[in-house]
């Protein structure tokens, strides 16, 4: 009896370890790929609980999220000879298992080293303008270049970003004289169409003040109140000579006389003086 029991506990053992071997668990972004004896077992098995024969298969397990990868900053020269320093970040993931670990020793290293030889070749093909400010065209352009070797691999390159443009000491200078020369050309431009903008206001007042007298003298008056307005001692007003020829035409025949003298300028202390047909102001 005793010896039975000894046996059925060694057997129950042996079934026990046997099954806690062959069995294994595959999560739910894995697939698993069973080999046997170094050959490849049937196709890719997905999540849950699988099989294998103790000491005979071997279980390989692909993750299939979706994987970032930083590249390493490279250094090139641009099609207009500026050095850069240009790094980028690659996303990526595995679409057959079956082939990313049987077409390729290390798929992530691969897909590494294409990232970093496709970044260097899109330098040297790029002008500096385009890295800095073309970037959407340059990634779409790096992405074709790692994603068509990649597919014979079994890996899909989702998306590739140019992270930084890193410019020498130098360059960085020249390029802040140039925005600053830029600004001050656009400041001068602006500032000149706001004159020649005046300019042609101001021809307009003219030539609508020629054709209209009454609005001249208006404009005299607002000048004369708003010069009266600051605490001067003295002010000197031009007498306007439209006024005169106005009073000539309108004079009787009977007082016709010869022509009317210009007074000379006279000045008021503290008061305000209407005197010749020329002068500006004056303390």
């Amino acid at each position: 009896m005793d010896t039975l029991l000894i046996i059925i506990v060694i057997v129950l053992g042996i079934v026990a370890l046997v099954s806690g071997l062959s069995a294994r668990t595959i999560k739910q972004y894995e697939r698993g790929l069973v080999f046997r004896f170094g050959r490849l077992r049937g196709g890719e098995r997905g999540p849950g609980l699988t099989t294998i024969v103790p000491f005979v298969d071997k279980l390989k397990k692909i993750n299939m999220q979706i994987v970032t990868m930083p590249v390493p900053a490279q250094d090139g020269i641009t099609r207009d000879n500026v050095t850069v320093s240009v790094d980028a970040v690659v996303y990526f993931r595995v679409l057959d298992p079956v082939l990313a670990t049987v077409n390729v020793q290390n798929y992530p290293f691969a897909v590494s080293q294409v990232a970093q030889t496709s970044l260097r070749s899109v330098i040297g093909k790029s002008e500096l303008d385009d890295l800095l400010s073309n970037r959407e065209r340059l990634n779409q352009g790096l992405e074709l270049m790692i994603d068509s070797p990649a597919l014979e691999w079994g890996i899909h390159i989702d998306r590739v970003e140019i992270k930084d443009v890193s410019l020498p000491e130098a360059m960085k200078r020249s390029m802040s004289r140039q925005a600053e020369a830029e600004r001050e050309r656009r400041a001068r431009v602006i500032s000149a169409e706001g004159e020649l903008q005046a300019s042609e206001k101001l021809s307009q007042a003219a030539a609508a003040m020629a054709d209209t007298p009454g609005a001249l003298q208006l404009r005299l008056l607002e000048t004369i109140v708003s010069v009266a307005a600051e605490k001067n001692s003295t002010l000197v007003l031009p007498f306007p000579v439209e006024l005169l020829r106005f009073l000539e035409r309108n004079s009787s025949p009977a007082a016709e006389s010869p022509a009317v003298p210009a007074p000379a300028p006279s000045a008021v202390t503290n008061g305000v003086a209407a005197p010749p047909p020329a002068g500006l102001l004056a303390t």
